[in-house]
């Protein structure tokens, strides 16, 4: 099987400011990361083993962008955007992630920005950091 990062189609959907996708232009990787174990384990003095399972689907979706491209334009936005509405438009943002060649999908559902990314200007172009977090990432195999 053959991976290309060109095969994969990211779409940014906002209820408020409507959607964005692309076809990797611009973008130097996007990370889903589920912040908790699945599970956990409690050993008794007697050496017996009692597993807890904790299946929380929040998390963070970290995308490193170019700092020229639209995409980066349009989530700066974006954040701008949420800073100033309502509350309830805070966590309005789906992000998904769909590759056709490894047949894989995460979507991240609830998304807030954890912070406006860090903006550096120097002789050569760089890269912007945008970190989200997730209410629930859900990832699937077709």
């Amino acid at each position: 099987m053959t991976y290309s990062f060109s095969d994969l189609d990211i779409v940014f959907s906002s209820p408020a400011m409507g959607s964005i996708s692309c076809n990797g232009e611009g973008i130097g990787d996007i990370t889903f990361s589920r912040s908790n174990d699945m599970s956990a384990h409690d050993v008794g003095a007697d050496s017996r083993v009692m597993t807890s399972k904790n299946v929380a689907k929040n998390g963070t979706v970290t995308l490193n962008i170019q700092q020229t491209s639209p995409l980066a334009n349009w989530l700066v936005r974006y954040v701008n955007y949420v800073e100033n509405a309502s509350s309830s438009a805070f966590t309005g943002l789906t992000i998904t992630a769909s590759s056709r060649v490894m047949a894989r999908q995460h979507t991240a559902f609830g998304c807030s920005p954890q912070k406006m990314p860090d903006a550096a200007y120097a002789q050569q172009g760089a890269r912007r950091a945008f970190a989200f977090l997730a209410e629930m990432i859900e990832e699937e195999v077709a």
